[in-house]
């Protein structure tokens, strides 16, 4: 379930939001001034923000060039504020939409759930190849849906090569792009953390894919059906 939170201190428009957006289905929660939106935004984790530009203690500008610095959360703007010029300043410093009040509270549930659905396919970074499904963000490797343990090393080696797959890399190119240019190991690593990652994949069925060794040239992650 995704989690709303509204930076709003208009108390009556906050409780309509919550209203609608809780009636399509969402967590809310909710904060009424400047000073307390960005302890709640930390502690809360949400998936997008309401927040308004006319706040007490601290304006939503402030608030979102906060959020940007080290946050991608989805973020809509809130404003009485009709003139292109605040619109145009929201979108460039960061924000994905713009609603102007006053507003209609299906509209905003509406737009919501678009920029939800956007913010979800831009960010998305699971490959799916047949039925072996790696998240390049979270790291989560799974086949037949169940979960791959895997050690960090080995992870990076899996993570790298499904972003690159069918393409093949050398021992050297490996060790460059996962152990860093200034490993001293043997490269015989590359050739056990391969082993290892063979093992971890052995029910994956061979028709979907593999992880393939060409002799003289490097290995590759083998992709036959996605």
């Amino acid at each position: 379930m995704k989690k709303i939170l509204i930076i709003e201190d208009e108390f009556a428009i906050s409780e309509v939001l919550r209203v609608y957006l809780q009636k399509a289905g969402f967590l809310v929660e909710q904060v009424f001034n400047g000073i307390e939106a960005m302890e709640m935004f930390y502690s809360g984790q949400p998936d997008l923000v309401l927040l308004d530009v006319m706040l007490p203690g601290k304006d939503g500008w402030k608030i979102l060039q906060e959020i940007r610095q080290f946050n991608t959360c989805a973020v809509i703007m809130l404003t009485a504020l009709g003139d292109i010029h605040y619109r145009l300043n929201g979108l460039n410093e960061g924000a994905d939409d713009y609603i102007a009040k006053p507003f209609n509270g299906e509209e905003v549930v509406a737009r919501v759930k678009a920029v939800l659905r956007r913010f979800q396919a831009e960010n998305s970074q699971v490959k799916r190849f047949g039925k072996l499904e790696i998240d390049l963000k979270s790291h989560d490797v799974k086949l037949l849906g169940k979960t791959i343990r895997l050690t960090p090393r080995d992870l990076s080696v899996l993570l790298f090569l499904a972003d690159h797959p069918n393409q093949t890399f050398t021992r050297d190119q490996l060790i460059e792009e996962v152990w860093g240019w200034d490993y001293e190991g043997s490269d015989r690593a590359v050739d056990l953390a391969i082993k290892r990652l063979r093992n971890a994949l052995q029910d994956w069925p061979k028709e979907e894919g593999e992880i393939k060794t060409l002799r003289g040239m490097g290995y590759q992650l083998g992709v036959y059906k996605k």
